[in-house]
């Protein structure tokens, strides 16, 4: 497979990581069995919109959701939303699955909820691709604020 601008990135950021390349999955248990990690250690990289063109990245550990009120207090806002899939691929360069800050079209703010720690996975900007990451060195090079912003799903 050919280098994504995700791995570019990633390998551009000096972060230390291990990608992983696997077939299409249905759920979170899979993907975390694919990666060889925890289901809570799969990050999802979530694109939040604050207002007209001011977006974030809110990674999200897998079995939890954003808490949208803990989100708020945050950030000082009143009101977020979540783009709809053509906005995000077209706000990120990324399809919905595959979106990750590395590469990203836009350098945003990024968000790491609280409860991020030991070795995670992040997206790579492709389908059934990965970065093996340590979470500490992650929320380092992406300078993402750590708040607790996710509760269970």
């Amino acid at each position: 497979m050919s280098e994504t601008r995700a791995t570019a990135a990633l390998d551009a950021s000096g972060l230390a990581y291990t990608l992983t390349r696997h077939g299409p999955v249905s759920g979170l248990e899979e993907a975390a069995a694919a990666r060889g990690v925890p289901p809570s250690a799969v990050l999802k990289t979530l694109v939040v919109r604050r207002g007209a063109e001011d977006y974030l990245f809110v990674l999200v550990p897998g079995g939890r959701a954003i808490s949208w009120p803990k989100l708020r207090a945050v950030l000082g806002v009143n009101r977020l939303s979540m783009p709809d899939a053509a906005t995000a691929k077209d706000v990120t360069g990324y399809e919905r699955g595959t979106i990750t800050p590395f590469g990203a079209t836009t350098a945003w703010p990024v968000i790491a909820d609280a409860s991020i720690a030991g070795t995670v996975t992040i997206g790579a900007g492709a389908p059934g691709t990965a970065a093996v990451v340590e979470a500490a060195a992650l929320i380092d090079v992406l300078s993402a604020q750590v708040a607790d912003v996710t509760e269970l799903s």
